[in-house]
């Protein structure tokens, strides 16, 4: 049994998948299964993966049901203790599994495994920028609390104990967008996580993702589920409420006034700093315009929010 199986949802990226799949099949540590789920693409990414031979590959197909339900179907397919995914169009450095393997081996009473990440722009490469105080290579935090300014949890530089998915489930079908973060949440609520300040993925970064698909991300976000948790727990209604603004203001974006009025009215405040309740207040023009620098500045490597 391989000591890692490495899940890759996949769907059109045949530009991408390649150099996806050669920076796994680059790793110094060895000992992996890859699974790659096409989730029905319409593309020749599936010409593509079938151009590599590598015996450690396992390569399913099944019809389209969104970024969960591959990652799911690739939860079940695998034999490792311990899994990781990649998403086909991101990048990992050659000692990733390796930094996990070591930081496994050294934290056994740990089950979450993350690394920091760079990101691609079409001009540059820029490395991410985190909330946490460093005091070491690594850190163990707690993700509400470390995930202040970037999630601290990421789809492709981080390495799960099976029995993760086991204990809070799998990710949430339901969700057509934010599936992610409901898992992070899910998984912040319950076990810590070991953070290396390695940067070991790259995060290929879409300049058109801020300005699409809010519709759906405001229809698919909920976080009422976590209504008396957050009353007892500082730090996930923090991290809501960070995500509530964020949603508010994709809300005023699209002229969505109820769904703005929802997410504004579940906010405390004192969580947010002063430019953010001011960003709060601006007319749907001016944030349009604000949007159309960060693009601007995130292409030139110079951070890429204005909302952070």
């Amino acid at each position: 049994m391989s000591y890692f199986s490495i899940i890759i949802p996949l769907y059109n990226k045949e530009k991408f998948i390649q150099k996806t799949l050669k920076s796994v099949l680059s790793q110094t540590f060895t000992d992996f299964e890859i699974i790659i789920v096409n989730d029905g693409s319409t593309d020749k990414s599936e010409e593509k993966v079938l151009q590599n031979k590598e015996a450690r590959i396992q390569y399913y197909y099944k019809e389209n049901g969104g970024v969960s339900s591959a990652r799911n179907f690739g939860i079940k397919k695998a034999n490792s203790e311990y899994l990781a995914f990649i998403d086909a169009d991101d990048y990992w450095y050659p000692t990733f599994l390796e930094e996990m393997f070591q930081n496994i081996k050294l934290h056994t009473k740990l089950n979450v495994f993350s690394s920091a990440i760079e990101i691609e722009t079409s001009k540059k490469i820029i490395p991410a920028t985190y909330s946490i105080q460093k005091t070491a290579s690594f850190e163990i935090v707690n993700y509400f609390s470390a995930s202040k300014k970037r999630t601290v949890l990421c789809s492709s530089s981080a390495v799960f104990h099976k029995s993760v998915f086991e204990h809070i489930g799998h990710f949430d079908l339901r969700l057509k967008s934010g599936e992610d973060t409901d898992m992070w949440i899910r998984i912040g609520l319950v076990y810590p996580i070991l953070f290396s300040w390695k940067i070991l993925a790259r995060y290929v970064y879409d300049d058109k993702s801020l300005s699409k698909n809010h519709k759906i991300s405001i229809e698919s976000l909920d976080f009422s589920k976590y209504d008396l948790l957050e009353k007892s727990n500082l730090g996930l209604k923090k991290f809501l409420d960070l995500n509530r603004f964020s949603l508010a203001i994709k809300s005023k974006i699209i002229g969505d006034k109820d769904s703005f009025q929802q997410f504004y009215k579940a906010i405390d405040f004192e969580n947010l700093t002063l430019k953010k309740r001011l960003l709060l207040q601006l007319p749907t023009s001016m944030l349009k315009l604000l949007i159309a620098f960060q693009l601007f500045w995130a292409n030139l490597g110079f951070g890429n929010s204005f909302f952070k």
